[in-house]
């Protein structure tokens, strides 16, 4: 059985790394491989018999993820209704979220009121209080969970920042069922036709909602009320980038959200509570034994809370192993701890094929059986202490290359935050806070709230040490199947020999290093940022990132969200420069996001004064044309701006913009900002020599103020990539720009289509040019390319 459901979950994993979907009739060769196994016995040795079970199984889950997917992306937006008005009616299906702007919530579409058009059931809808231009929007509406609205909407299908390293959004908007995404258009037909829509699931999210709207007043202005919220309903939206990156540090995010152990606890005290008060009745007992009542009890308070939870997959997995303890308990049988988990991890795949896409899936499951692999069929019964630090020595280490694989990096004061904060979370704030939701109970809020900040005060102290985290490049394949067999084999038993060689097994992991050019090769990598601009130029022994891509909000921005993670996956721990060409948000939004998150030697830049990232602590130096200097074998030089040009107070930031050209022995790259004509004369004028290139960041993502006709000849580029954003409001990049380089036959590439475009240039060999969305297909992105 157990190796059945493992080949089954291996199945739906597989699907879920197809460029497309297979076609559905090659089911019919399971029931052949079905029949070869019913075979007589005497006609198959046992092994090929077991082996076709496995490999129906294996085909089964790979044809039913498929058959789900399939059925699910044909709920999808035309794209000749993107960017349309189109009205609608519907309930809002999920708990808002406050966003700056507005509000962003999940929403069940009832009717389709435009005729002819066609709109999936369930999307995504943002609110806002103000338009692009500050104006404030006096008919925003302001919704609540369970209510039907009619709305006016423009709509887009879910499409999102393709980058290595970084997280799949669209993958998560599939899972969630959010097939497409939009905002709700200012208008006067916009109105609430009910207040509140009597469905459990509608029910659900306005308790939800109406626990946070009561931790948002108790706790107004309170810095951990985001946590508190997390905890509770499992609304993690509240919680600032800098408190998670103190969280990640010391690897205990897993508790800052409804985790298994927080079920299990509750569970487990309704369980104890219940059992001790009906023992207590005679009455009671005669009518049910109080070992049944009390599992009904456990398994009734697991499910509450992880509907509370929002289902999130680690408190779906405990929830169901809790299920099937509580049956098993029912009826009297026993049943193997891995049963149990592997019952709770075909569930959760049936439920959701999508999961095993999320690092989530993984380190919940990986953590139960690295306990249940450390702990069982061990002889003897040790000391509860002793047991609880193998138990979290095997969940450290078993996890450590998954860490790494998914975050790059790896908190090694993971176990000493462990060992006071799971007890003072799950044990003290949490019920603290749950208890504290019940109207008339602000003191235990506050008093969650204290704990939770003594909580932190700890943790920070344990961020500074020295060597707190341990930052690695995402490993390969065979290295982390051979850290993963080598944390197994140290967690065998005592007595097993030489379980020494499992910590060599782990060495490569942790101490293969990344993939670096040569000297004299040049590696340019242009980001997927949406409209703005992030490129990393690398060279055998230096790094530089020009440009920082957007901000977003007021907590999220392109630095901590692409740049960052895209850094640590390639082993950059260090940046030697970082320029930020000029001003606008699209360039240098994420600067202090970087800045804050990774070393950097100097920063060029034409930014003014004020701006918050000269406040970084890093050298300031201002970008003048005529600056050059050398890194392994490869030569940078600024080509623009003029000195004279910062006494120009009537200027653009965009005609201040840096300009970098990039040359080695096998190709050059020109980075252009966002200059536009009258800066490209006078680059023609001064320095024409320097401009032509093997690879062009197009001037302006496109703009028809940029690429001059004289300019696009001049440099004549063999590659050209339009950094742009999807549906993007500025129609960039525009239709003639676009046939202008076409015309010079350079090769055009677009990061809302490709994602990140790598262009790696060696010596004595033609430049390598590859698009993440082409080198990592996978077939939900075929409806939003």
């Amino acid at each position: 059985m157990r190796g059945s459901i493992l080949a089954f979950v291996a199945g739906v994993w597989l699907l879920q790394q197809q460029a497309l979907l297979p076609d559905l009739a090659w089911a019919w060769g399971l029931p052949l491989l079905a029949t070869a196994y019913w075979l007589p016995r005497h006609r198959l040795p046992g092994a090929i018999r077991r082996g076709l079970l496995l490999g129906t199984l294996f085909g089964a889950g790979f044809l039913f993820a498929a058959a789900v997917a399939g059925q699910r992306m044909q709920d999808a937006l035309p794209p000749t209704w993107e960017g349309m008005d189109i009205a609608l009616s519907g309930v809002v299906a999920s708990l808002p979220v406050n966003t700056e702007h507005g509000q962003r919530f999940e929403f069940d579409v009832e009717q389709v009121i435009t005729p002819g058009a066609h709109v999936p059931r369930h999307i995504q809808l943002n609110t806002y209080t103000t338009a692009f231009n500050g104006k404030p929007l006096p008919n925003a509406p302001r919704v609540h969970a369970g209510e039907r609205w009619r709305f006016t909407v423009r709509l887009r299908r879910p499409h999102a920042n393709a980058n290595p390293h970084v997280f799949d959004l669209e993958a998560w908007f599939l899972e969630r069922n959010l097939r497409a995404i939009g905002n709700v258009r200012d208008s006067a037909d916009n109105r609430r036709l009910r207040v509140f829509v009597m469905r459990p699931g509608y029910a659900v999210e306005a308790v939800r909602e109406a626990i946070a709207l009561r931790i948002d007043r108790v706790l107004a202005g309170e810095p951990y009320a985001g946590v508190l919220k997390a905890l509770v309903i499992g609304d993690q939206s509240a919680i600032p980038p800098v408190q998670w990156a103190l969280y990640q540090r010391t690897g205990i995010t897993h508790l800052i959200s409804i985790s298994g152990l927080h079920v299990t606890m509750l569970s487990g005290l309704a369980f104890a509570l219940v059992y001790w008060l009906w023992r207590r009745s005679v009455r009671l007992t005669l009518r049910l034994p109080a070992r049944r009542a009390a599992v009904l009890a456990g398994a009734f308070t697991a499910l509450l809370y992880v509907l509370l939870a929002g289902f999130a997959v680690p408190a779906q997995r405990t929830l169901y192993m809790l299920l099937v303890v509580a049956v098993a308990l029912w009826s009297g049988r026993v049943i193997a701890p891995t049963r149990v988990l592997l019952w709770a991890l075909l569930v959760v795949v049936l439920l959701d094929p999508w999961a095993v896409l999320s690092a989530g899936f993984w380190l919940s499951f990986g953590a139960v059986a690295a306990m249940l692999f450390a702990t069982t069929a061990r002889v003897g019964k040790p000391h509860w202490l002793r047991a609880w630090l193998a138990t979290q020595w095997a969940v450290t280490l078993a996890l450590a290359p998954v860490l790494l694989l998914l975050f790059s990096q790896l908190s090694l004061v993971s176990p000493l935050a462990n060992a006071f904060a799971i007890p003072l979370v799950s044990f003290g704030v949490t019920p603290l806070a749950l208890a504290g939701s019940v109207p008339g109970m602000d003191w235990l809020l506050h008093a969650a709230h204290w704990l939770m900040a003594g909580c932190v005060w700890v943790l920070d102290w344990l961020a500074r040490l020295p060597l707190a985290l341990w930052q690695q490049p995402e490993p390969r394949a065979a290295a982390m199947m051979l850290a993963l067999l080598g944390a197994l084999w140290l967690l065998l038993p005592r007595g097993f020999p030489a379980r020494w060689l499992g910590a060599l097994l782990i060495l490569p992991a942790l101490l293969t290093p990344a993939p670096h050019p040569a000297p004299g090769a040049l590696w340019v990598t242009v980001l997927d940022v949406g409209q703005g601009l992030a490129v990393l130029v690398r060279t055998a022994h230096h790094a530089l990132l020009f440009d920082t891509g957007p901000r977003y909000t007021a907590e999220s921005d392109s630095g901590s969200r692409i740049i960052v993670p895209y850094l640590r996956g390639e082993g950059v721990t260090r940046l030697d420069g970082l320029i930020v060409s000029h001003d606008d948000n699209d360039h240098s939004g994420g600067a202090l996001s970087v800045l804050r998150e990774v070393p950097a030697g100097w920063l060029a830049s034409s930014l003014p004064a004020t701006h918050p990232a000269l406040s970084a602590g890093v050298r300031n130096l201002r970008c003048v044309a005529g600056q050059h200097w050398q890194w392994d074998g490869v030569n940078f030089a600024v080509l623009h701006p003029t000195q004279a040009s910062y006494d120009n107070a009537r200027l653009k930031d965009n005609n201040r913009g840096c300009v970098l050209k990039v040359a080695a022995a096998g190709g050059s790259a020109l980075l252009s900002a966002d200059i536009e004509a009258r800066d490209e004369a006078e680059l023609l004028a001064s320095v024409p020599e320097q401009l032509p290139t093997t690879l062009l960041v197009a001037p302006h993502h496109g703009s028809r103020t940029s690429s001059t006709p004289d300019f696009v000849a001049a440099v004549h580029p063999a590659v050209t990539v339009f950094t742009v954003g999807y549906r993007n409001r500025f129609g960039h990049p525009r239709g003639d720009i676009v046939a202008r380089y076409a015309g010079q036959r350079s090769r055009l590439l677009r990061s809302d289509s490709d994602g990140a475009v790598e262009v790696n240039f060696v010596p004595g060999l033609a430049p390598s040019v590859t698009a993440w969305r082409q080198t990592r297909q996978r077939y939900w992105q075929a409806g939003v390319r």
